[in-house]
This record gives C-alpha cells, structure tokens and sequence, in this order.
C-alpha cells in the first residue's frame, strides 16, 4: 500500500475564498480508468489570511459526480518509488460536484485563527469506492471570512 498527499494549491492553482455556501477545496474520487479504493486518512484545514476572528466551517462528504472549474491535482506518493495514485485528484471547484444529500462524515467548525487537523482512529478512515466518480468532497463555507482556505489530504491505496 502507498500513502499519497494532495493539496489545495496544486498546479500553480490558487486558494479560493469561501463563501456562504460550500465550496469544494478537494475533491477525492474513484478514477474511470483504474476504478481504485482508497482511505482517507489525515486532513489539514486552515486559512491564508491575515488572522480576524470569523468562524469557517469545514465539512466532508460523498460525491458521486465531479465537479467543474477547478484544477485537477496529481496526488503525491509520499514514497516516490510507489505507483502513481489510481485516485483522482481535483482541486478549488467552481461549479460544483453532486453531493449526496445528508452524506457529511465530517464536520468541523473553526474560528479562523486556528488550523485544524483530523487524523482517523485506524479501522475509521474515509473509504473511496472502486466505483467511477464516487468519493469525497472537502468543502468549506463562511459567512464572514473571505480570504483563502488550505487543505491537505493524505489517502491509502
């Protein structure tokens, strides 16, 4: 098995703002081509922003169809004489993905001073379906905050 890491400012892309509604910062999903499992298992939230106090909420959930506008990412084996990652990887979404209703596995609320980091207890990670497009989201929203969020998430394969 190989441990992959991938992040919200990939490609060259660039943090986007939140908002009051959820935006996608990753997306983790089961690629067409290789239809691969996955775990998700240790996810780092934070902001980018000149520190204030305003509250962003962090949420993770299912996704069954991609989302578009962003940037697709390469995951990282974090030991580069492993495979490259069967998962794909999509960053910074402006439209959208299709998220399953009331499938949230995760939800954090942070004050935007403070980082946060979701390590799963071994046996509770975020399992990936070898099923096409399936996977997670990671979102975050605001109402008041509108600078830029970053995101790390780290998978097994």
């Amino acid at each position: 098995m190989a441990v992959y890491s991938v992040n919200s400012l990939v490609g060259g892309g660039t943090q986007q703002a939140t908002t009051a509604t959820y935006m996608t910062q990753i997306a983790l999903t089961a690629a067409t081509a290789t239809l691969t499992s996955a775990a998700i298992n240790d996810i780092e939230f934070g902001t980018c922003s000149t520190p204030a106090d305003n509250y962003i909420e962090f949420d993770v959930s299912r996704q069954t169809a991609a989302g578009s506008g962003g940037t697709t990412a390469t995951p990282n084996a974090l030991d580069p004489t492993k495979r490259a990652a069967g998962t794909v990887a999509y960053c910074n979404a402006t439209g959208e993905g299709t998220v399953t209703a009331n499938s949230s596995v995760l939800y954090i609320p942070t004050n935007q001073r403070a980082s946060y980091r979701w390590v799963a207890v071994p046996g509770a990670e975020l399992i990936i379906p070898a099923t096409n497009l399936a996977g997670f989201a990671i979102r975050s929203r605001s109402g008041a905050y509108t600078g830029k969020i970053g995101v790390t998430a780290f998978f097994v394969e």
